[in-house]
This record gives C-alpha cells, structure tokens and sequence, in this order.
C-alpha cells in the first residue's frame, strides 16, 4: 500500500492539517454524489443490476465521507479532563464504523444480485448506456483514490488512507461492472447480475478488513515487532540507563504510545534519575516520528523482583522510628538515605560533626548498631557518615 511519494510528511501537530483532512474529504463529496446520482440513474434508465449495484457502493462512500468530516473535526480536539490522551480514537471509530457500512452494503447487493440470478431467462438487456457511465465512472474513482492515498499518507491519517483504499475498491468495482456489461452487451444476460454479485464480494471483503484493523487499534495493540525493537534499541542505548525490563507500546489512530521502565544505578540521586528518563523520552521522541509521547518509569532492579521481595521492609517512617534508640548517643542526623535493594534496605546516616571517632559514644553506638542489625533481618547495613564542610554553602 505504498506509493512513491516525495512530498514531506505534515507533522501531527501542523495547524494545516485538519484543513488538508477536510479539503481532500469535501473533493470526495462532491464525487461520490455526481457518481451517485449518474449511476443509479443511468443504470435505472439501462436496466443494468452492476451499475445501480456501483450506485449504491458510491453512496455509501458518501456516508463514509461525512463520517471522515466527523471524525477529523473532534479527533482534533486537544486533551481534556475525561480525555486525558486526546480525541485521536474517533478516527479509529470511524474506521470501524466506515467498514461496517461497506460490509453491510456488499451484503445488501450480493442478496439483490443473488435473486435475480434465480430468474436469469427474464433478465432485460442492458443499454449501452450503462457502458459509457461506468467507464466514467472508474476513471473518476481511480482519480479520486490517488489523490487520497497522496495526502493520507503525507498525514499518515489511518482514516484517510482507509478511505482512498475504499476508493480504489470503487474503481476495481467498476471495471468488474463495466466488464459485465459488456457480457451483457454481447447476449450474456447473466453477465451484469453475476458483475453484481462480483462487486458485493468485494465491498465486503474490503469492509471486514478495515473493520478489523480499527478493532485491533481499539483493543489496544502493540506496535511492529520491527518497530518496538528499534524503539529498544534506542532505550538500551540511552547514556545512564543500565537495563530495559519491560516495554509496551500501543497506537491511537495516527500515534502512538510507548511506556517503559528502565533501570539505574541505584545509588544515584532522584534529579539524576529524572534527567536520565527525560533524555530516553527524547530520544524515543526523536527517532521515531510516529510516537507521540513516552513514559519512563525509572527503577533501581526489576519490579517483579523488587516488588515482591521489598513487600515486607519498613518505610522511611518506620525505620527511623526504629533506629532512634540505636542512634540516640549521636548528634542530629543532616539526613537519611535509604536504598531498598534486593528485598533489604540500606541506610546511609549523614551528621554534620566527626568530633567522636573513637570515643566512647561511638563506640556504643556500633555496637548499638550491630545489634539492630542482627534483630532485624531486613535492613542490610547502616552506615554513619562524618561530613567534613570544605566549601562554603551558598544558598
């Protein structure tokens, strides 16, 4: 479904955009109702099944070009409370609605085309007219099908594509009628009717499909594994991240969304940690145009390791609760920093005096320590540290 397109892709957020999307889809209108109105006409007044059968094909092109109009003015709507990630999932329900009209449209004609073929001998003789219409008509349509494809895919607007594509289905359905007229034309008098028949197959296969890719947008599924492992890559290779543990991707219409978590070094700071997801969300961002946002969640070991190991430590709180008699011989500590690793903790006690080294109290307070930490399995180590101040702070 490629083409060779030169033009620049437009961004998601181009304010020229949503006035592309209505400009190509208001040209699609005013096809399909010429069409609509030639065809069934024409087809009418030259008795022919296949080309009233195209008639109503283009008419649901037309109801499918208001959904598109419909879809392309909410889907542009920015994030709001009750839609914290946008409006980009109309155009997937569009999609979705767009193939079940043409599935139920193929249908239609296929039971239509089906009952006259049980009368085959009072079929009546097409007029030529119903040739000159279709040809028209497929010329008009093929027309219309590059022009879409052109501009959905310089969007890169699922929706839009969707529809060229329909358009493309329109045209191949015109040959077939146009094909059977000509069976007509030369004393075949089933020929239109099974032409019909031919076009209603079509319009449902092609219905069924874009009904289903929509469906496995709305359920949520995952990106390429051709694109998730270029996002992997760019992740793993991110300066400070030391491992990727788990990645999920999803699309919403013409984005998509990645969420990761990656780990770090553990005995780094919060603000270290958050520039190192910042740098990976950019990167991601960078190097692949279709993703439109990425969340890292920064973790110090794998989670389903961590977590279940770490269930049982005490928080901050309560460990500071407890190692207040241990440290009562000590001055006021500047601060604690606690490291949960491997289903233990670690603390790190910072004073600002080293005024004590061998004296009694500290001491004590090792051997204080030593016993904490064989009654309470669950804290791996607590470290005292002297802090020497050799530059002035400055606030």
């Amino acid at each position: 479904m490629n083409t060779h397109n030169d033009a620049p892709e437009v961004s998601y957020d181009d304010p020229g955009r949503h006035a592309m999307t209505q400009r190509v889809t208001w040209v699609s209108v005013v096809v399909n109702i010429f069409l609509t109105a030639a065809q069934v006409v024409a087809g009418i007044i030259s008795h022919s099944q296949g080309l009233i059968a195209d008639g109503l094909h283009s008419l649901s092109d037309l109801v499918c070009d208001f959904l598109v109009l419909f879809a392309a003015h909410h889907s542009k709507d920015p994030a709001d409370e009750s839609h914290p990630y946008g409006h980009g999932r109309i155009e997937t329900a569009a999609s979705f609605a767009l193939g079940a009209i043409l599935a139920a449209t193929g249908a239609g004609i296929i039971w239509s085309a089906g009952v006259k073929l049980q009368d085959v001998d009072n079929l009546p003789p097409v007029a030529p007219l119903a040739l000159w219409t279709a040809i028209l008509a497929l010329a008009a349509k093929e027309g219309l099908f590059r022009y879409m494809l052109h501009v959905g895919e310089r969007l890169r607007s699922p929706m839009l594509i969707a529809n060229a594509w329909h358009a493309r289905s329109d045209a191949a359905s015109s040959l077939v009628v146009a094909l059977g007229i000509v069976g007509n034309l030369m004393g075949y008098s089933f020929a239109d009717s099974v032409a019909a028949v031919i076009v209603g197959f079509m319009i449902v296969r092609m219905g069924v499909v874009f009904a289903w890719e929509a469906l496995q947008e709305l359920i949520d599924t995952g990106l390429s594994v051709e694109e998730v492992d270029g996002i992997r890559q760019v992740i793993v290779d991110t300066p400070g991240v030391s491992s990727l543990h788990e990645l999920r991707t999803r699309r919403m219409a013409h984005r998509s969304l990645v969420d990761a978590h990656v780990c770090v070094d553990p005995r780094i700071s919060v603000s270290e940690g958050h520039r190192i997801a910042e740098v990976t969300r950019r990167r991601v961002l960078e190097s692949h145009s279709s993703v439109s946002d990425v969340l890292v969640h920064i973790d110090v070991e794998d989670d389903l390791d961590h977590d279940s190991k770490s269930q049982n430590t005490p928080d901050r709180s309560d460990l500071i609760r407890q190692l207040a008699p241990v440290l009562s011989q000590l001055p006021e500590p500047q601060r604690v920093v606690l490291h949960y690793l491997g289903g233990r903790v670690e603390a790190e006690v910072y004073l600002s005096r080293q005024d004590f080294g061998d004296s009694a109290a500290g001491r004590g307070v090792e051997q204080a320590i030593g016993r904490y930490l064989a009654e309470n399995p669950l804290v791996s180590s607590l470290a005292i540290n002297h802090r020497r101040q050799i530059f002035p702070v400055r606030d």
